[in-house]
């Protein structure tokens, strides 16, 4: 069998993460067939993911992880979930940024792919506490990419801190520095998020960070994917009265909009280009 040119190895271990994470596990056969890929990719794709921590193998294919509240991915393992979904969410959530304003993101992949989409937004100052997204906005600057004229690019502060599984700096040094500044609006991504626990980590020094950049903002935007719904961490750090706009993707089922609409004062949809505001 010839393998499948047209799909990444990323695009690849995404779709066979959803289709574990969907079923309950998964036969390599089943997944030969489904990607057109001959055997051996297939299980070099289960190695790579188990390696990761994002599945466990098992004979003849793979199952889900099972879940731990203090289990935190490391920032590659999460990177190649929900690809497309991120993506969506990251322009929708980048639309609500204006030129000239003071925004924070924190740490992870969904605020990293925020981070890509706000290269275009001139004269931001950007405070982070990821170094990943600081990393975005420090390359684009070197390499001269955005398309915005010279003095028009994001002012970047990265705080101190101790860096976590998912490369952000959380502890006491980073909490100092958040709590001195006033943001105009928060990009803030999670572990999990419901009813009941509402936002949460596994991390609890990322915790008290990220309370801190809640208390810091003027409007706070959490942005996840639909599988973060009814997922809950070690720590909750804010319950979903202090969220001003949460933005996911379509994948959230129509009864869990209706619920997250009982609690939220705002709930877009990311569907392609633009986001739709949920009924």
């Amino acid at each position: 069998m010839s393998d499948n040119q047209n799909l990444l190895a990323g695009q690849r271990r995404a779709l066979i993460l959803e289709e574990v994470r969907r079923r309950g596990g998964i036969r390599v056969s089943e997944l030969t067939r489904m990607l057109q890929v001959s055997d051996m990719t297939v299980r070099r794709d289960l190695d790579v993911l188990a390696r990761q921590g994002s599945l466990e193998k098992v004979h003849g294919g793979a199952v889900p992880v099972a879940e731990r509240r203090t289990h935190e991915p490391g920032f590659e393992a999460k990177s190649s979930l929900e690809l497309s979904a991120k993506s969506e969410i990251a322009r929708a959530a980048a639309a609500l940024a204006t030129p000239g304003s003071a925004v924070a993101l924190s740490g992870g992949t969904t605020t990293y792919a925020v981070a890509h989409q706000l290269l275009d937004v001139p004269e931001l100052t950007v405070v982070t506490n990821s170094v990943r997204v600081a990393d975005v906005f420090h390359d684009a600057h070197r390499s001269g990419e955005g398309g915005r004229a010279a003095g028009r690019a994001a002012t970047v502060v990265l705080t101190g801190g101790v860096r976590t599984p998912s490369d952000s700096l959380v502890g006491p040094v980073a909490d100092a520095a958040i709590a001195s500044l006033h943001f105009d609006v928060l990009f803030l991504g999670v572990h999990g998020i419901s009813v009941e626990a509402g936002l949460s980590t596994p991390n609890l020094a990322e915790a008290e960070t990220n309370r801190h950049f809640i208390r810091s903002a003027r409007r706070v935007v959490v942005v996840a994917d639909h599988t973060k719904w009814g997922t809950t961490g070690l720590s909750s750090f804010a319950s979903l009265d202090e969220v001003d706009t949460l933005v996911t993707d379509a994948g959230l089922p129509a009864a869990d909009r209706e619920e997250i609409g009982e609690h939220l004062a705002e709930l877009l949809i990311a569907e392609g280009p633009e986001a739709a505001p949920a009924d």
